[in-house]
């Protein structure tokens, strides 16, 4: 490697500021909200795909690797950080082109710098009557960084992979492809058929290390003449595997078209505020008679969810309907909410609370946002949750990785049958208390058929043996759950190594064409695709 004259024809190429050297520019990006070693070697800010080109053939002119982000906030997963050492960290945040926009077939084209704040606003200003999903994140984090890594959010096009439609990639060589019909430069058709003519190709590029995407087409949801969102819980933590259950078929059938996202009690706490260390006498974890108590005095059960009904009001009433009939004597509590109802609950919230004492409007200020997400609302609510075991107040601009909160989240996947959630649960459960960590995780029914779970080990960084506490946490919790049969539909930079396990030759069938497309390996080197020891990289000869 050659760093030094990479980065002076980086830098001839990209002027002085858009190539960052600054030690402590490049400490701040080589932290995460865990325990990470890699180093960053520069700071890379290309501003069109022409510039990415001609970054990546330095790259492996000098043979030094590149990591591309879009606004890196993957907190949780690694951040910023890169999965080798020695990398060039090549941030898109100014590629944040809207480039095409159809009202009436409802897509977007979009750079990879563009956030879900930008998205939502240009919506706002067309005036249109079409909606982005959301995932919860921050408002900042980016539509492209999310859908590559397969992620999800909360309306009827929560699945976001599935609603992407053609890709430009600029590949490790330097040369850029168009995928779908999009190789057909006059095709009509390249932003409404994603499979194009021929192999297709978009599932590549995603959870992988074989190229960069440039360009996305992005489909929207129509807003709906109504819309309602609908919230429950159940008391006893027993009760989970007879919920999923009951609101599979309504998921299976149509009736409730949107992702439902349930959360357990810990989860639902570590939302509301801080850890109460003075509750909890300054023990850790949360101790039950503790966590019995805020339940009994806010009002939550042991596991709690949201969901959003769509269509006409006939529609939706009469998923309303179907709904309540097969939620009746299975929940503690069922409720409906729409624009005026929610308006009325504010109203009376405070009234409420004087003569109930009831914590009505702290609750109120955490349904906000879920209700705001299903209808295409981005918020940065979600991120006080990250300053779970922090001792100091929430900043006013929150950073996770600044200031040293401890998230690592686990992501396994599981068939939508209540055995397989109380399977799940019981793990989560055993694992997390025996480390002295919270069980907190949520569970989102993602489609028709699978359970998605979000698993957050969250802790406080500057707490001595913490991180290795968590760490040991995580591998442990992984391996007990792969050895059940749930594995993650996404990893983070500290497990990509160690799970590049399964069949050998779909693991090789991965590295041949990682040798392919990356001779010289100078892209994201050891990112989800497992490193072939038997092939000798050009890197090595270097």
């Amino acid at each position: 490697m050659n760093n030094k004259t990479a980065i002076a024809a980086w830098d001839e190429l990209l002027g002085s500021e858009n190539v960052i050297t600054q030690d402590s520019i490049l400490e701040t990006n080589e932290t995460a909200t865990f325990l990470t070693k890699a180093k960053i070697c520069a700071i890379l800010r290309p501003s069109t795909s022409v510039e990415i080109q001609k970054c990546l053939k330095i790259a492996n002119q000098y043979g030094v690797p590149v990591y591309p982000v879009s606004s890196g906030k993957n907190w949780g997963y690694g951040s910023k950080v890169p999965t080798g050492d020695g990398c060039a960290l090549m941030e898109l945040g100014k590629m944040n082109r809207i480039l095409d926009f159809s009202e009436e077939l409802a897509y977007v084209t979009m750079e990879p710098g563009v956030t879900q704040r930008q998205l939502y606003e240009f919506l706002q200003e067309q005036k249109s009557r079409l909606w982005l999903d959301c995932n919860a994140s921050c408002v900042e984090s980016t539509l492209v960084g999310n859908t590559m890594e397969r992620g999800f959010g909360h309306t009827p096009y929560g699945d976001h992979f599935a609603q992407v439609c053609g890709l430009e990639v600029v590949l490790p060589t330097g040369e850029i492809i168009h995928t779908g019909f999009g190789k057909f430069p006059n095709a009509a058709a390249a932003p409404v058929y994603r499979w194009g003519l021929g192999p297709y190709l978009d599932g590549l590029f995603t959870q992988s290390n074989l190229g960069i995407v440039t360009k996305m087409t992005f489909w929207l949801m129509p807003a709906p003449e109504y819309f309602q969102a609908f919230f429950f819980s159940v008391s006893e933590d027993h009760q989970l595997a007879d919920l999923i259950d009951a609101l599979r078929p309504l998921r299976l059938d149509g009736t409730i078209k949107s992702a439902v996202h349930i959360g357990n009690d810990y989860k639902v706490l570590c939302a509301l505020r801080q850890y109460p260390w003075q509750e909890a006498k300054g023990v850790t974890p949360l101790p039950t008679e503790v966590m019995a108590k805020f339940a009994q005095d806010w009002d939550f059960g042991a596991w709690n969810g949201s969901g959003g009904i769509y269509g006409t009001k006939k529609q939706v009433a009469e998923a309303h309907r179907l709904i309540a009939k097969a939620l009746k004597g299975k929940v503690r509590r069922l409720q409906f909410l729409d624009d005026r109802t929610l308006k009325i609950a504010d109203c009376l919230a405070k009234p409420f609370q004087k003569l109930t004492g009831s914590h009505l409007p702290e609750l109120l200020k955490l349904m906000h946002p879920v209700y705001g997400l299903m209808k295409g609302l981005p918020t940065d609510s979600q991120l006080a949750s990250t300053y779970w075991r922090k001792k100091s107040p929430i900043p006013e601009k929150p950073d996770p990785d600044r200031d040293g909160c401890g998230l690592i989240w686990c992501a396994p996947v599981a068939p939508l049958l209540g055995k397989h959630a109380a399977a799940i649960n019981k793990i989560v459960r055993e694992t997390l208390l025996k480390y002295n960590f919270e069980p907190q995780q949520s569970m989102t029914l993602l489609t028709e058929r699978v359970l998605d779970c979000i698993i957050t080990i969250g802790y406080d960084r500057q707490v001595e043996g913490e991180d290795e506490q968590a760490l040991n946490c995580y591998q442990e919790l992984m391996e007990t759950l792969t050895k059940s049969g749930y594995y993650p539909y996404r990893l983070g930079i500290h497990s990509m190594k160690t799970m590049g396990k399964g069949e050998d030759n779909y693991n090789q069938l991965l590295r041949n064409l990682k040798n392919m497309f990356d001779p010289n390996n100078i892209l994201s080197p050891g990112r989800y695709i497992p490193e072939n020891s038997q092939v000798v990289s050009k890197l090595d000869e270097i």
